[in-house]
Protein backbone atom coordinates (compact mmCIF):
# COMPACT_ATOMS: atom_id res chain seq x y z
CA UNK A 1 0.00 0.00 0.00
CA UNK A 2 2.03 3.13 -1.08
CA UNK A 3 -0.23 5.81 -0.30
CA UNK A 4 1.31 8.70 -1.83
CA UNK A 5 0.36 6.67 -5.02
CA UNK A 6 -2.76 5.70 -3.83
CA UNK A 7 -3.75 9.71 -3.24
CA UNK A 8 -2.14 10.93 -6.45
CA UNK A 9 -4.36 8.74 -8.53
CA UNK A 10 -7.46 10.13 -6.48
CA UNK A 11 -6.23 13.79 -6.61
CA UNK A 12 -6.21 13.17 -10.89
CA UNK A 13 -9.67 11.66 -10.15
CA UNK A 14 -11.03 14.67 -8.43
CA UNK A 15 -9.28 17.23 -10.97
CA UNK A 16 -10.59 14.93 -14.18
CA UNK A 17 -13.85 15.17 -12.89
CA UNK A 18 -13.67 18.74 -12.27
CA UNK A 19 -12.57 19.37 -16.23
CA UNK A 20 -15.90 17.53 -17.11
CA UNK A 21 -17.83 20.28 -15.14
CA UNK A 22 -15.95 22.92 -16.70
CA UNK A 23 -14.37 24.05 -13.42
CA UNK A 24 -10.87 23.77 -14.63
CA UNK A 25 -8.80 23.25 -17.72
CA UNK A 26 -6.24 20.20 -17.49
CA UNK A 27 -2.96 19.95 -19.43
CA UNK A 28 -2.11 16.81 -22.13
CA UNK A 29 -1.05 15.09 -19.60
CA UNK A 30 -0.59 14.85 -15.53
CA UNK A 31 3.12 13.79 -15.89
CA UNK A 32 3.87 16.71 -13.37
CA UNK A 33 1.77 16.28 -10.43
CA UNK A 34 2.95 14.53 -7.54
CA UNK A 35 2.03 13.51 -3.83
CA UNK A 36 5.29 13.78 -1.94
CA UNK A 37 6.57 13.92 1.74
CA UNK A 38 6.00 16.99 3.98
CA UNK A 39 8.15 18.94 5.24
CA UNK A 40 9.14 18.45 8.89
CA UNK A 41 7.26 21.69 10.50
CA UNK A 42 4.13 21.22 8.72
CA UNK A 43 1.74 19.22 10.72
CA UNK A 44 0.46 17.11 7.53
CA UNK A 45 1.00 13.73 6.28
CA UNK A 46 0.77 14.35 2.05
CA UNK A 47 1.82 17.35 0.06
CA UNK A 48 0.93 17.93 -3.42
CA UNK A 49 1.77 20.37 -6.07
CA UNK A 50 -1.29 19.86 -8.06
CA UNK A 51 -2.60 23.71 -8.01
CA UNK A 52 0.80 24.65 -9.05
CA UNK A 53 1.23 22.52 -12.49
CA UNK A 54 -2.66 23.58 -12.49
CA UNK A 55 -2.02 27.31 -12.42
CA UNK A 56 -0.37 28.46 -15.81
CA UNK A 57 -2.95 26.59 -18.52
CA UNK A 58 -6.15 28.16 -15.94
CA UNK A 59 -4.40 31.58 -15.47
CA UNK A 60 -4.92 31.62 -12.05
CA UNK A 61 -2.52 31.95 -9.27
CA UNK A 62 -1.38 28.59 -7.46
CA UNK A 63 -3.27 30.28 -3.92
CA UNK A 64 -6.28 30.43 -5.31
CA UNK A 65 -6.61 27.25 -7.83
CA UNK A 66 -5.65 25.55 -4.54
CA UNK A 67 -8.48 26.34 -2.20
CA UNK A 68 -11.15 25.51 -5.52
CA UNK A 69 -9.17 22.22 -5.07
CA UNK A 70 -8.47 21.47 -1.16
CA UNK A 71 -12.22 22.26 -0.97
CA UNK A 72 -12.69 19.34 -3.74
CA UNK A 73 -10.33 17.18 -1.74
CA UNK A 74 -11.79 17.65 1.76
CA UNK A 75 -15.53 17.04 0.18
CA UNK A 76 -14.85 13.65 -1.67
CA UNK A 77 -12.29 12.13 1.11
CA UNK A 78 -13.95 11.01 4.52
CA UNK A 79 -10.43 9.96 5.40
CA UNK A 80 -8.73 13.44 5.10
CA UNK A 81 -9.47 15.47 8.73
CA UNK A 82 -7.86 18.62 7.36
CA UNK A 83 -6.41 20.57 4.46
CA UNK A 84 -4.14 23.51 4.22
CA UNK A 85 -2.47 25.78 1.87
CA UNK A 86 1.18 26.84 2.26
CA UNK A 87 2.76 29.05 -0.27
CA UNK A 88 3.84 29.14 -3.23
CA UNK A 89 0.40 26.98 -3.44
CA UNK A 90 1.43 23.44 -1.54
CA UNK A 91 -1.65 21.77 -0.47
CA UNK A 92 -1.18 19.65 2.82
CA UNK A 93 -3.39 16.84 3.65
CA UNK A 94 -3.62 15.83 6.98
CA UNK A 95 -5.67 12.42 7.91
CA UNK A 96 -7.90 11.42 10.24
CA UNK A 97 -6.43 8.86 13.33
CA UNK A 98 -8.78 6.14 11.66
CA UNK A 99 -6.80 6.34 8.37
CA UNK A 100 -3.82 4.92 10.12
CA UNK A 101 -5.57 2.27 11.83
CA UNK A 102 -6.78 1.15 8.70
CA UNK A 103 -3.27 1.72 7.29
CA UNK A 104 -2.03 -0.51 9.61
CA UNK A 105 -4.64 -3.41 8.35
CA UNK A 106 -4.07 -3.71 5.39
CA UNK A 107 -0.10 -3.84 5.72
CA UNK A 108 -0.15 -6.10 7.98
CA UNK A 109 -2.89 -8.23 5.36
CA UNK A 110 0.11 -7.83 2.46
CA UNK A 111 3.20 -8.31 4.34
CA UNK A 112 5.47 -9.89 1.76
CA UNK A 113 4.41 -6.74 -0.65
CA UNK A 114 4.71 -3.73 1.02
CA UNK A 115 7.32 -1.48 -0.78
CA UNK A 116 7.33 -2.93 -3.61
CA UNK A 117 6.55 -0.62 -6.99
CA UNK A 118 3.62 -3.03 -8.38
CA UNK A 119 2.81 -0.17 -11.13
CA UNK A 120 6.03 -0.49 -12.46
CA UNK A 121 6.57 -1.61 -15.73
CA UNK A 122 9.37 -4.30 -14.68
CA UNK A 123 12.92 -4.19 -16.79
CA UNK A 124 15.86 -6.50 -17.75
CA UNK A 125 19.25 -4.85 -15.80
CA UNK A 126 22.77 -5.70 -16.56
CA UNK A 127 24.67 -4.20 -13.61
CA UNK A 128 28.93 -4.62 -14.08
CA UNK A 129 30.59 -3.67 -11.23
CA UNK A 130 34.08 -4.05 -9.19
CA UNK A 131 35.77 -5.43 -12.55
CA UNK A 132 39.38 -4.76 -10.69
CA UNK A 133 42.57 -6.35 -12.80
CA UNK A 134 42.65 -9.57 -11.90
CA UNK A 135 45.95 -9.23 -10.42
CA UNK A 136 45.71 -9.42 -6.41
CA UNK A 137 43.19 -8.96 -4.17
CA UNK A 138 40.25 -6.27 -3.40
CA UNK A 139 41.33 -3.35 -1.33
CA UNK A 140 39.24 -0.91 0.38
CA UNK A 141 38.84 1.56 -2.72
CA UNK A 142 36.89 -1.36 -4.59
CA UNK A 143 34.91 -1.98 -1.35
CA UNK A 144 32.16 0.96 -1.56
CA UNK A 145 31.61 0.15 -5.40
CA UNK A 146 31.19 -3.49 -4.89
CA UNK A 147 28.78 -2.87 -2.25
CA UNK A 148 26.82 0.02 -4.39
CA UNK A 149 26.68 -2.31 -6.91
CA UNK A 150 25.20 -5.37 -5.27
CA UNK A 151 22.62 -3.49 -2.93
CA UNK A 152 21.18 -1.44 -6.07
CA UNK A 153 21.26 -5.13 -7.19
CA UNK A 154 19.15 -5.92 -4.93
CA UNK A 155 16.81 -2.61 -4.52
CA UNK A 156 16.31 -3.43 -8.25
CA UNK A 157 15.30 -7.44 -7.65
CA UNK A 158 13.19 -6.39 -4.47
CA UNK A 159 10.95 -4.21 -6.95
CA UNK A 160 10.78 -7.19 -9.15
CA UNK A 161 12.88 -5.88 -12.05
CA UNK A 162 15.74 -8.84 -13.90
CA UNK A 163 19.18 -8.42 -12.81
CA UNK A 164 22.07 -9.92 -13.85
CA UNK A 165 25.45 -9.10 -11.69
CA UNK A 166 28.27 -9.03 -13.82
CA UNK A 167 32.32 -8.71 -13.39
CA UNK A 168 34.61 -7.85 -16.23
CA UNK A 169 37.81 -9.27 -16.13
CA UNK A 170 40.50 -7.28 -17.61
CA UNK A 171 42.71 -10.86 -18.51
CA UNK A 172 44.66 -8.96 -21.22
CA UNK A 173 47.31 -6.51 -22.35
CA UNK A 174 50.89 -5.17 -20.37
CA UNK A 175 49.74 -5.55 -16.82
CA UNK A 176 48.88 -9.47 -17.38
CA UNK A 177 52.14 -9.90 -18.71
CA UNK A 178 53.71 -8.29 -15.67
CA UNK A 179 51.49 -9.97 -13.32
CA UNK A 180 52.22 -13.48 -14.65
CA UNK A 181 55.91 -12.57 -14.84
CA UNK A 182 55.73 -11.53 -11.01
CA UNK A 183 54.02 -15.16 -10.34
CA UNK A 184 56.87 -16.71 -11.72
CA UNK A 185 59.40 -15.03 -10.46
CA UNK A 186 57.73 -16.06 -6.97
CA UNK A 187 57.99 -19.92 -8.13
CA UNK A 188 61.39 -19.09 -8.67
CA UNK A 189 61.98 -17.99 -6.02
CA UNK A 190 60.20 -20.71 -3.96
CA UNK A 191 61.55 -23.95 -6.25
CA UNK A 192 64.80 -22.31 -7.10
CA UNK A 193 65.53 -20.37 -3.84
CA UNK A 194 66.28 -16.83 -5.83
CA UNK A 195 65.47 -13.86 -5.40
CA UNK A 196 62.55 -11.41 -6.28
CA UNK A 197 63.68 -8.97 -8.38
CA UNK A 198 62.05 -5.76 -5.73
CA UNK A 199 63.99 -3.26 -8.12
CA UNK A 200 61.24 -3.70 -11.26
CA UNK A 201 59.12 -1.14 -10.59
CA UNK A 202 56.79 -3.28 -13.79
CA UNK A 203 56.18 -6.24 -11.38
CA UNK A 204 53.92 -6.88 -8.80
CA UNK A 205 55.66 -7.14 -5.28
CA UNK A 206 52.77 -8.48 -3.04
CA UNK A 207 53.21 -11.48 -0.55
CA UNK A 208 50.16 -13.08 -1.67
CA UNK A 209 52.00 -13.99 -4.86
CA UNK A 210 53.64 -16.50 -2.57
CA UNK A 211 50.33 -18.15 -1.78
CA UNK A 212 49.54 -18.07 -5.89
CA UNK A 213 52.73 -19.55 -6.42
CA UNK A 214 52.77 -22.33 -3.97
CA UNK A 215 49.00 -23.39 -5.29
CA UNK A 216 50.73 -23.44 -8.36
CA UNK A 217 53.26 -25.54 -8.09
CA UNK A 218 51.76 -28.04 -6.03
CA UNK A 219 48.58 -28.56 -8.16
CA UNK A 220 50.52 -28.68 -11.33
CA UNK A 221 53.58 -31.02 -10.49
CA UNK A 222 54.81 -31.75 -14.14
CA UNK A 223 55.26 -27.95 -15.49
CA UNK A 224 59.02 -26.90 -15.98
CA UNK A 225 59.34 -23.98 -14.39
CA UNK A 226 62.77 -23.41 -16.10
CA UNK A 227 62.32 -21.87 -19.19
CA UNK A 228 59.45 -19.18 -18.60
CA UNK A 229 58.86 -18.49 -22.98
CA UNK A 230 57.54 -22.36 -22.84
CA UNK A 231 55.10 -21.86 -20.05
CA UNK A 232 53.70 -18.31 -20.39
CA UNK A 233 50.50 -19.34 -22.25
CA UNK A 234 49.72 -22.00 -19.25
CA UNK A 235 50.71 -19.80 -16.46
CA UNK A 236 48.80 -16.73 -17.29
CA UNK A 237 45.77 -19.05 -17.37
CA UNK A 238 47.29 -20.54 -13.55
CA UNK A 239 47.91 -17.26 -12.40
CA UNK A 240 44.64 -15.27 -13.18
CA UNK A 241 42.65 -18.39 -11.92
CA UNK A 242 44.44 -18.19 -8.24
CA UNK A 243 43.48 -14.30 -8.51
CA UNK A 244 40.02 -15.07 -9.38
CA UNK A 245 39.70 -17.42 -6.80
CA UNK A 246 40.97 -14.75 -3.57
CA UNK A 247 38.80 -12.09 -5.64
CA UNK A 248 35.70 -14.31 -5.65
CA UNK A 249 36.96 -15.02 -1.64
CA UNK A 250 36.68 -10.86 -0.88
CA UNK A 251 33.55 -10.60 -2.63
CA UNK A 252 32.38 -13.49 -0.60
CA UNK A 253 33.30 -12.19 2.35
CA UNK A 254 31.53 -8.97 1.59
CA UNK A 255 28.44 -11.07 0.69
CA UNK A 256 28.23 -9.89 -3.01
CA UNK A 257 28.21 -13.40 -5.74
CA UNK A 258 28.41 -12.42 -9.13
CA UNK A 259 26.26 -14.38 -11.52
CA UNK A 260 28.54 -13.91 -14.51
CA UNK A 261 32.56 -13.41 -15.12
CA UNK A 262 33.40 -12.03 -18.70
CA UNK A 263 37.18 -12.33 -20.45
CA UNK A 264 38.24 -9.49 -21.84
CA UNK A 265 40.44 -12.05 -22.92
CA UNK A 266 37.99 -14.16 -24.82
CA UNK A 267 36.59 -10.99 -26.56
CA UNK A 268 39.90 -10.51 -28.14
CA UNK A 269 40.65 -13.72 -29.38
CA UNK A 270 37.22 -13.90 -30.51
CA UNK A 271 37.59 -11.12 -32.61
CA UNK A 272 34.65 -9.43 -30.82
CA UNK A 273 36.87 -5.96 -31.42
CA UNK A 274 37.15 -5.97 -35.00
CA UNK A 275 33.70 -6.72 -35.55
CA UNK A 276 32.60 -3.94 -33.49
CA UNK A 277 35.27 -1.75 -35.16
CA UNK A 278 33.57 -2.67 -38.29
CA UNK A 279 29.96 -2.10 -37.13
CA UNK A 280 31.42 1.38 -36.50
CA UNK A 281 32.96 1.76 -39.59
CA UNK A 282 30.16 0.58 -41.81
CA UNK A 283 27.91 3.70 -39.53
CA UNK A 284 30.19 6.04 -40.73
CA UNK A 285 31.27 6.34 -36.81
CA UNK A 286 35.16 5.60 -37.58
CA UNK A 287 38.14 7.83 -39.33
CA UNK A 288 41.61 7.73 -39.51
CA UNK A 289 43.07 11.22 -38.00
CA UNK A 290 45.07 12.57 -35.37
CA UNK A 291 44.41 13.80 -32.02
CA UNK A 292 46.09 16.39 -29.60
CA UNK A 293 47.86 16.07 -26.65
CA UNK A 294 45.55 15.30 -23.39
CA UNK A 295 44.90 17.98 -20.93
CA UNK A 296 47.87 18.40 -18.72
CA UNK A 297 50.19 16.53 -21.45
CA UNK A 298 53.53 19.07 -22.72
CA UNK A 299 52.41 19.66 -26.39
CA UNK A 300 56.43 19.79 -27.09
CA UNK A 301 56.45 16.19 -25.88
CA UNK A 302 53.18 14.76 -27.86
CA UNK A 303 53.76 13.16 -30.93
CA UNK A 304 50.88 13.40 -33.22
CA UNK A 305 50.15 10.18 -35.50
CA UNK A 306 47.48 9.38 -37.37
CA UNK A 307 44.83 6.66 -35.50
CA UNK A 308 41.92 4.76 -35.87
CA UNK A 309 39.57 7.10 -34.17
CA UNK A 310 35.61 6.71 -32.85
CA UNK A 311 33.52 9.69 -33.76
CA UNK A 312 32.48 10.24 -29.64
CA UNK A 313 32.37 13.99 -30.35
CA UNK A 314 29.13 13.30 -32.23
CA UNK A 315 27.71 12.23 -29.15
CA UNK A 316 28.82 15.07 -26.72
CA UNK A 317 32.46 13.86 -25.76
CA UNK A 318 34.95 16.48 -25.39
CA UNK A 319 37.19 14.75 -28.04
CA UNK A 320 37.46 11.58 -30.61
CA UNK A 321 38.83 8.71 -29.01
CA UNK A 322 41.69 6.12 -30.47
CA UNK A 323 40.75 3.03 -31.18
CA UNK A 324 44.13 1.32 -32.14
CA UNK A 325 47.65 1.60 -30.72
CA UNK A 326 50.70 2.93 -32.70
CA UNK A 327 51.64 -0.64 -33.04
CA UNK A 328 48.45 -1.77 -34.27
CA UNK A 329 47.09 -3.06 -30.91
CA UNK A 330 43.90 -2.21 -29.96
CA UNK A 331 43.54 0.44 -27.20
CA UNK A 332 41.81 -0.80 -23.69
CA UNK A 333 38.81 1.22 -25.24
CA UNK A 334 38.55 -1.13 -27.98
CA UNK A 335 38.11 -3.55 -26.11
CA UNK A 336 35.36 -1.89 -23.60
CA UNK A 337 34.00 -1.04 -26.65
CA UNK A 338 33.38 -4.57 -28.29
CA UNK A 339 32.53 -5.52 -24.88
CA UNK A 340 29.46 -3.34 -24.10
CA UNK A 341 28.34 -4.36 -27.89
CA UNK A 342 28.67 -8.31 -26.02
CA UNK A 343 26.30 -6.24 -23.42
CA UNK A 344 24.22 -5.18 -25.80
CA UNK A 345 23.29 -8.31 -27.87
CA UNK A 346 22.39 -9.89 -24.88
CA UNK A 347 19.18 -7.72 -24.89
CA UNK A 348 18.67 -6.08 -21.56
CA UNK A 349 16.73 -3.17 -21.30
CA UNK A 350 19.38 -0.94 -19.03
CA UNK A 351 23.33 -1.44 -18.84
CA UNK A 352 24.62 -0.15 -15.36
CA UNK A 353 28.16 0.57 -14.83
CA UNK A 354 29.64 1.14 -11.41
CA UNK A 355 33.10 3.34 -11.79
CA UNK A 356 35.56 4.23 -9.35
CA UNK A 357 36.54 8.02 -9.13
CA UNK A 358 39.14 7.62 -10.97
CA UNK A 359 37.11 6.18 -14.02
CA UNK A 360 34.82 9.55 -13.80
CA UNK A 361 36.47 10.99 -16.77
CA UNK A 362 35.77 7.64 -18.64
CA UNK A 363 31.79 8.23 -18.62
CA UNK A 364 31.43 10.22 -21.69
CA UNK A 365 33.55 8.27 -24.05
CA UNK A 366 32.16 4.71 -23.09
CA UNK A 367 28.16 5.89 -23.55
CA UNK A 368 28.65 7.65 -26.13
CA UNK A 369 30.04 4.29 -28.02
CA UNK A 370 27.08 2.65 -26.12
CA UNK A 371 24.59 5.10 -28.17
CA UNK A 372 26.46 4.73 -31.61
CA UNK A 373 26.00 1.03 -30.86
CA UNK A 374 22.33 0.88 -30.03
CA UNK A 375 20.83 4.08 -31.51
CA UNK A 376 19.15 4.36 -27.62
CA UNK A 377 20.26 7.23 -25.55
CA UNK A 378 20.33 6.36 -21.74
CA UNK A 379 20.78 2.55 -22.53
CA UNK A 380 23.79 2.80 -20.25
CA UNK A 381 23.90 4.55 -17.04
CA UNK A 382 26.97 5.24 -15.22
CA UNK A 383 27.33 5.26 -11.19
CA UNK A 384 30.43 6.51 -9.76
CA UNK A 385 31.91 5.68 -6.18
CA UNK A 386 33.84 8.14 -4.51
CA UNK A 387 36.96 7.97 -2.42
CA UNK A 388 36.89 6.31 1.32
CA UNK A 389 38.61 7.89 3.76
CA UNK A 390 39.67 5.75 6.94
CA UNK A 391 39.42 7.21 10.51
CA UNK A 392 40.52 6.41 13.74
CA UNK A 393 41.08 8.46 16.79
CA UNK A 394 39.87 11.69 14.83
CA UNK A 395 43.09 10.50 12.17
CA UNK A 396 43.67 8.85 8.94
CA UNK A 397 44.51 5.33 9.59
CA UNK A 398 46.39 3.06 7.98
CA UNK A 399 46.02 -0.86 8.26
CA UNK A 400 48.49 -3.41 7.66
CA UNK A 401 49.98 -3.25 4.38
CA UNK A 402 51.68 -6.83 4.54
CA UNK A 403 50.10 -7.83 1.15
CA UNK A 404 51.67 -5.18 -1.20
CA UNK A 405 50.86 -1.35 -0.75
CA UNK A 406 47.05 -1.29 -0.11
CA UNK A 407 44.68 -1.64 2.48
CA UNK A 408 42.39 -5.58 1.50
CA UNK A 409 38.97 -5.76 2.04
CA UNK A 410 39.87 -8.88 4.12
CA UNK A 411 42.32 -6.07 6.23
CA UNK A 412 38.96 -3.82 7.16
CA UNK A 413 36.24 -6.85 7.31
CA UNK A 414 38.45 -8.59 9.90
CA UNK A 415 38.49 -5.40 11.81
CA UNK A 416 34.63 -4.15 11.93
CA UNK A 417 32.91 -6.94 10.14
CA UNK A 418 30.60 -7.40 7.07
CA UNK A 419 27.64 -5.71 8.51
CA UNK A 420 29.19 -2.64 9.45
CA UNK A 421 31.19 -2.71 6.50
CA UNK A 422 28.19 -2.81 3.99
CA UNK A 423 26.04 -0.34 6.06
CA UNK A 424 28.44 2.12 6.87
CA UNK A 425 29.71 2.01 3.24
CA UNK A 426 26.65 2.97 1.98
CA UNK A 427 25.45 5.35 4.46
CA UNK A 428 26.03 8.70 2.30
CA UNK A 429 25.41 9.31 -1.67
CA UNK A 430 28.23 7.36 -4.01
CA UNK A 431 29.08 10.66 -5.63
CA UNK A 432 30.62 12.63 -2.42
CA UNK A 433 33.47 11.51 -0.61
CA UNK A 434 32.85 9.03 2.79
CA UNK A 435 34.93 8.86 6.09
CA UNK A 436 34.81 5.49 7.70
CA UNK A 437 35.14 6.34 11.69
CA UNK A 438 36.62 3.28 13.35
CA UNK A 439 35.86 4.73 16.80
CA UNK A 440 31.93 4.93 15.34
CA UNK A 441 31.40 1.58 13.94
CA UNK A 442 32.45 0.10 17.15
CA UNK A 443 30.24 2.24 19.51
CA UNK A 444 27.20 1.19 20.58
CA UNK A 445 25.12 4.34 20.58
CA UNK A 446 22.68 6.06 18.20
CA UNK A 447 26.36 7.75 16.78
CA UNK A 448 26.64 4.17 15.07
CA UNK A 449 23.71 3.61 12.72
CA UNK A 450 24.09 0.40 12.33
CA UNK A 451 24.40 -1.04 15.71
CA UNK A 452 21.04 1.61 16.15
CA UNK A 453 19.15 -0.01 13.19
CA UNK A 454 19.65 -3.46 14.73
CA UNK A 455 19.23 -2.93 18.32
CA UNK A 456 15.81 -1.37 16.77
CA UNK A 457 14.97 -5.18 15.53
CA UNK A 458 16.48 -6.99 19.12
CA UNK A 459 14.21 -4.84 20.97
CA UNK A 460 10.98 -5.78 19.00
CA UNK A 461 12.33 -9.43 18.83
CA UNK A 462 12.54 -9.40 22.80
CA UNK A 463 9.03 -8.39 23.39
CA UNK A 464 7.97 -11.43 21.05
CA UNK A 465 9.84 -13.41 22.92
CA UNK A 466 8.55 -12.55 26.10
CA UNK A 467 5.54 -12.71 24.77
CA UNK A 468 6.19 -16.30 22.98
CA UNK A 469 4.86 -15.41 20.12
CA UNK A 470 7.07 -16.00 16.80
CA UNK A 471 8.11 -12.52 15.03
CA UNK A 472 8.47 -14.50 11.73
CA UNK A 473 5.28 -15.63 10.96
CA UNK A 474 2.29 -13.61 9.71
CA UNK A 475 -0.05 -11.78 12.90
CA UNK A 476 -3.77 -13.05 12.24
CA UNK A 477 -5.61 -9.69 14.38
CA UNK A 478 -9.38 -10.15 14.38
CA UNK A 479 -10.72 -6.39 15.44
CA UNK A 480 -8.34 -3.27 14.43
CA UNK A 481 -10.59 -0.93 16.53
CA UNK A 482 -7.48 1.39 17.03
CA UNK A 483 -6.42 4.59 18.39
CA UNK A 484 -3.35 5.37 17.77
CA UNK A 485 -1.72 8.00 20.02
CA UNK A 486 0.59 11.23 18.28
CA UNK A 487 3.75 9.18 19.05
CA UNK A 488 2.24 5.64 17.62
CA UNK A 489 1.08 8.16 14.51
CA UNK A 490 4.58 9.60 14.06
CA UNK A 491 6.11 6.28 13.28
CA UNK A 492 2.77 4.99 11.32
CA UNK A 493 3.87 8.17 9.01
CA UNK A 494 7.24 7.02 8.44
CA UNK A 495 6.48 3.30 8.22
CA UNK A 496 4.12 4.59 5.06
CA UNK A 497 7.07 6.18 3.50
CA UNK A 498 9.06 2.83 2.40
CA UNK A 499 7.47 2.36 -0.57
CA UNK A 500 8.60 6.03 -1.32
CA UNK A 501 11.86 5.54 -0.46
CA UNK A 502 12.28 1.86 -2.80
CA UNK A 503 10.29 3.72 -5.62
CA UNK A 504 13.47 6.28 -5.24
CA UNK A 505 16.02 4.36 -4.24
CA UNK A 506 15.24 2.40 -7.63
CA UNK A 507 14.33 4.43 -9.97
CA UNK A 508 17.14 6.96 -9.23
CA UNK A 509 19.69 3.95 -8.28
CA UNK A 510 20.53 5.50 -4.77
CA UNK A 511 20.68 2.96 -2.27
CA UNK A 512 21.97 5.06 0.45
CA UNK A 513 18.54 6.49 1.03
CA UNK A 514 17.41 2.88 2.80
CA UNK A 515 19.98 3.06 5.74
CA UNK A 516 19.36 6.36 6.28
CA UNK A 517 15.66 5.61 6.59
CA UNK A 518 16.10 2.82 8.35
CA UNK A 519 18.12 5.05 10.82
CA UNK A 520 15.19 7.73 10.98
CA UNK A 521 12.65 4.86 11.90
CA UNK A 522 15.06 3.33 14.24
CA UNK A 523 15.28 6.44 16.34
CA UNK A 524 11.50 6.89 16.23
CA UNK A 525 10.70 4.00 18.13
CA UNK A 526 13.77 3.88 20.42
CA UNK A 527 11.87 7.59 21.48
CA UNK A 528 8.94 5.84 21.74
CA UNK A 529 10.60 2.84 23.22
CA UNK A 530 11.95 4.98 25.90
CA UNK A 531 8.99 6.95 27.22
CA UNK A 532 8.29 3.40 28.81
CA UNK A 533 10.94 3.97 30.93
CA UNK A 534 8.93 6.56 33.31
CA UNK A 535 5.45 5.82 32.13
CA UNK A 536 4.30 2.34 32.64
CA UNK A 537 1.35 2.73 30.32
CA UNK A 538 3.77 3.37 27.14
CA UNK A 539 5.27 -0.04 27.93
CA UNK A 540 4.54 -2.56 25.19
CA UNK A 541 4.00 -5.12 27.67
CA UNK A 542 1.66 -4.49 30.38
CA UNK A 543 2.32 -5.70 34.49
CA UNK A 544 -0.14 -8.90 33.12
CA UNK A 545 2.23 -10.04 30.63
CA UNK A 546 0.18 -9.13 27.95
CA UNK A 547 0.34 -6.99 24.98
CA UNK A 548 -2.47 -4.62 23.39
CA UNK A 549 -3.07 -5.57 19.67
CA UNK A 550 -2.55 -1.65 18.84
CA UNK A 551 0.73 -2.24 19.73
CA UNK A 552 1.67 -5.68 18.20
CA UNK A 553 0.54 -4.80 14.75
CA UNK A 554 3.03 -1.43 15.30
CA UNK A 555 6.27 -3.52 16.19
CA UNK A 556 5.44 -5.99 13.28
CA UNK A 557 5.09 -3.22 11.06
CA UNK A 558 8.49 -1.91 12.81
CA UNK A 559 10.00 -5.25 12.32
CA UNK A 560 8.77 -6.12 8.68
CA UNK A 561 10.15 -3.06 7.34
CA UNK A 562 13.76 -2.63 8.98
CA UNK A 563 13.75 -6.80 8.15
CA UNK A 564 13.04 -6.10 4.69
CA UNK A 565 15.30 -2.96 4.41
CA UNK A 566 18.18 -4.75 6.18
CA UNK A 567 18.09 -7.56 3.77
CA UNK A 568 18.26 -5.21 0.54
CA UNK A 569 21.59 -3.51 2.69
CA UNK A 570 22.60 -7.00 3.08
CA UNK A 571 23.62 -7.00 6.44
CA UNK A 572 21.95 -9.19 9.11
CA UNK A 573 18.85 -7.94 11.61
CA UNK A 574 19.94 -9.76 14.92
CA UNK A 575 16.94 -11.31 17.35
CA UNK A 576 19.28 -10.63 20.53
CA UNK A 577 22.15 -8.39 21.05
Amino acid sequence: MNIFDQYLDKIKKIILGLSKKGKIILPDNLNGINTEIPPEKFNCDISTNVAMVLSKINKKPPLELAEILAKSLKNEDKSIKEVSIVKPGFINIKFQPEFWTNFSKEIIKNAKTFGINTNEQKKNYLIEFVSANPTGPLHVGHCRGAILGDVISNVLSFNNHKVTKEYYVNDYGNQIINFTKSVYFRIREIKFNETFPTDNEDLYPGEYLIEFANNIISSNPKIDFTNYDAISEQLTSLSIDEAIKLIKKNLSSLGIIHDNFVSEKKLVLNQEVEKVVENLQKNKFVYKGKIKAPAGEDDNNWVEREQLLFKSTDFGDDKDRALQKSDGAWTYFASDVAYHKNKLDRKFDYLINILGADHAGYIKRITSSVDALSNSKGKLICKVSQLVKLIKDKKPFKMSKRKGDYITVDDLINEVGKDATRFIMLNRSNDVELDFDFDNVIEKSKDNPLYYVQYCYARISSVFRHLEIDLKKDLKIDEYNFEYSDHEINILKKISEWPKCIEISSKKLEPHRIPVYLYELASLFHSYWNLGKDNPEKRFINENKEISNDKLVLLKLISNVVKSGMNIVGVSAPEKM
